[in-house]
């Protein structure tokens, strides 16, 4: 079966500091589609954060670029596996340099955390028991 994939595309000021973000939350950047206006930041097998920097990332829209810091253009979501490792990749980004975002979501069968790149792009990373999702 065809496995679709996601390349979300996103503003940054900084593309060498945006790449040390995430490779400090522990993801890995292709460096066959990365140069000094982009980094393709491999989320997993069918997800890719390209983060171009701002002149590059005009260059496929004539739109006004949002100024994440203020405005949110998107709100992205990631699954975890656990509740912990929700804590462990929501922690790992506060200390990378991000910040905590909104207020912590716990419903028992399902637990989230948000928080801002250092660009301001919110990222929620959520768990759901399986079991819940199943019944």
């Amino acid at each position: 079966m065809y496995q679709q994939m996601i390349f979300v595309n996103l503003a940054v000021n900084d593309v060498d500091a945006s790449r040390k973000f995430f490779t400090e939350l522990g993801y890995t950047i292709n460096d066959q589609f990365s140069d000094e206006n982009c980094a393709s930041v491999v989320i997993s097998d069918t997800i890719v954060a390209m983060l171009l920097n701002k002149q590059r990332y005009a260059d496929f829209t004539k739109k006004e670029i949002a100024d994440s810091t203020k405005t949110s253009e998107v709100l992205l979501c990631l699954s975890a596996e656990s509740r912990e490792k929700v804590d462990e990749l929501v922690d790992g980004a506060i200390a990378a340099g991000g910040s905590a975002s909104g207020e912590t979501q716990d419903h028992g069968f399902m637990y989230g955390r948000a928080f801002d790149d250092p660009d301001g792009h919110t990222w929620e990373v959520m768990w759901m028991d399986p079991a819940a999702v199943q019944g």
